[in-house]
């Protein structure tokens, strides 16, 4: 791959473009009825890189209104911690034990990393995982967004493991759908794709900023048709 970062113009008007979806989507938020209602299982949702759960709050409201059982992380702010791996390691534990159920990982930017590590760590609790311009096969590449991780490193000198890194493109081993923008402004659109689609690992490629992407309505509603598939597959078996 390239270094390639996306182009100036689309970082430049990211913020703007992302107050734009919201507020777009606004309605549709509060009016959509899906073909069918949400099991009540769990979501975990994994805010991006610099973020807090205030940023997912408008998506985990609109799950829970889909008839989900939402959660945030509960971390703070994502500051790309490796250690976050074993805090939201025991929640993924606490939430299965405590619902009986599989769980889903929702991770936008960084946060899908994470929900791709998690899931490799716990198949067996993990009934899917959707990422929203999460650039798992290239983490370091150069972006829009990688001065702030390096500024961080600074104080957190911590080595990061170059196998971890590579590793970080092979897919988990349950239902994952991957969202990608070529607007993206933060991060290039190709890092955020799996290598490979089959059955089980889908890529969808959506119209949108990366800061607006997890509020945005196309994301919305294909994300939720995303989970009803998988529901229904459960069901049926």
């Amino acid at each position: 791959m390239s270094n390639k970062k996306p182009p100036l113009f689309l970082n430049l008007t990211e913020g703007a473009r992302a107050t734009l979806e919201f507020w777009q989507s606004k309605s549709f938020r509060a009016s959509y009825e899906p073909p069918a209602k949400g099991d009540g299982h769990p979501i975990l949702v994994i805010p991006g890189f610099l973020t807090t759960d205030f940023s997912t709050v408008a998506l985990r409201k609109f799950l829970y209104r889909m008839g989900y059982q939402t959660h945030g992380w509960g971390i703070g702010r994502n500051l790309a911690k490796m250690q976050d791996l074993d805090a939201l390691s025991e929640k993924v534990t606490t939430l299965y034990h405590e619902n009986q159920s599989k769980i889903t990982l929702l991770g936008w930017s960084l946060g899908g990393v994470y929900a791709r590590e998690l899931a490799k760590l716990h198949p067996d609790k993990i009934r899917q995982v959707i990422t929203l311009a999460s650039p798992f096969r290239d983490l370091l590449r150069p972006t829009y967004a990688t001065k702030f991780y390096h500024f961080l490193k600074f104080f957190d000198p911590t080595p990061v493991d170059e196998d971890f890194l590579k590793s970080l493109a092979e897919p988990a081993p349950v239902p994952t759908t991957c969202f990608y923008s070529k607007k993206d402004g933060v991060v290039h659109w190709d890092t955020c794709l799996e290598k490979k689609e089959d059955a089980l690992h889908k890529n969808i490629e959506v119209a949108c900023s990366h800061l607006g992407m997890g509020n945005d309505k196309e994301v919305l509603e294909r994300m939720v048709h995303e989970m009803l598939h998988v529901q229904a597959h459960k069901q049926s078996v």
